[in-house]
């Protein structure tokens, strides 16, 4: 069984579907509200778990009725939580979500995730040292991610580096990655590149491998040479809402198979979660995700 490590945020998403998004100083009426389990790093321990890995979480959570409930779902998916914190003065993260026409709106409230520190990453080394993989995002503080950059490289464990939400990071962070996996918005902004940069040209000047995610048109990846294609597959979205963390986990469940392999099916997987209401909701099993690779036809 594969092993991922996930260092990353764990929030309650409090998700509003409405027909369409308001416009600066307007109300308008919404369809529906729900609250659904989320975080960037808790969305993508779910996913890698779904896939069939053995998942340890490092991250924290507040005191509180939402930490009680993110901790037992967690649970409940099979995620090892023994490195998750329990902050006692502080709330737990929550992601403001409006959901119309099938994309996304979101505003992150980090709570308790501004609480984990590069001790407590460096109090997991017993976890990560066995690790086949190991995920880190950007919505814990900046010397979390530098500290799980740092210990991954020196334990010789591939760290993929999700930068998101994205911003400048020194080079030598990146160098310490073993893929960055950004969009072409995010690769921009590590870069410090125009936006309307051809994302070829950006994926040249990366200074690390990288898998750049491309929504519909699925994903390009290099890792050395020049920059490969992986279509998507085509589905009927209903909610973009987690579909980049689901192609994170799937990359990392199956990066031993090979980078072509691991992105075809990080876009299948992307593709299936886009298809259900929700984060971790839409994210498949190892199941259906061979079902839908056994008759999907790509874009």
């Amino acid at each position: 069984m594969t092993r991922v490590v996930v260092v990353g945020s764990i929030n309650m998403d409090l998700v509003t579907l409405a027909p369409r998004f308001a416009e600066p100083g307007e109300t308008i009426l919404g369809e529906r509200f729900l609250t659904v389990h989320g975080g960037k790093g808790a969305n993508q321990a779910v996913a890698a778990a779904r896939l069939g890995a053995e998942v340890a979480l490092v991250g924290a959570l507040g005191d509180d009725a939402f930490g009680e409930q993110l901790h037992a779902g967690l649970a409940r998916e099979g995620v090892a939580l023994e490195h998750v914190a329990r902050i006692a003065d502080c709330g737990s993260g929550t992601a403001s979500i409006t959901v119309a026409g099938g994309e996304n709106h979101i505003i992150v409230v980090p709570g308790a995730n501004a609480r984990v520190t590069p001790a407590q990453v460096e109090g997991a080394q017993s976890v990560l040292s066995r690790a086949d993989a190991i995920l880190v995002q950007m919505e814990i503080p900046l010397d979390a991610i530098e500290a799980t950059l740092r210990l991954g490289h020196r334990l010789g464990k591939p760290v993929i580096l999700n930068p998101a939400p994205a911003q400048r990071l020194p080079v030598e962070w990146m160098q310490l990655a073993r893929y960055l996996t950004p969009n072409q918005h995010e690769l921009a902004i590590l870069l410090g590149a125009g936006a309307n940069e051809d994302f070829l040209s950006l994926m040249q000047r990366s200074p690390a491998p990288l898998v750049l995610t491309r929504g519909a048109d699925g994903a390009w990846y290099r890792d050395g040479g020049e920059p490969a294609h992986q279509a998507g597959f085509k589905v009927e979205a209903v909610d973009t809402t987690g579909a980049g963390d689901t192609f994170n986990a799937a990359l990392a469940v199956f990066l031993h198979e090979g980078l072509p392999t691991a992105v075809r099916k990080a876009c299948a997987a992307a593709a299936l979660s886009v298809t259900r209401l929700g984060a971790q909701g839409g994210m498949p099993t190892r199941t259906e995700l061979d079902a839908f690779l056994a008759k999907a036809p790509t874009v």
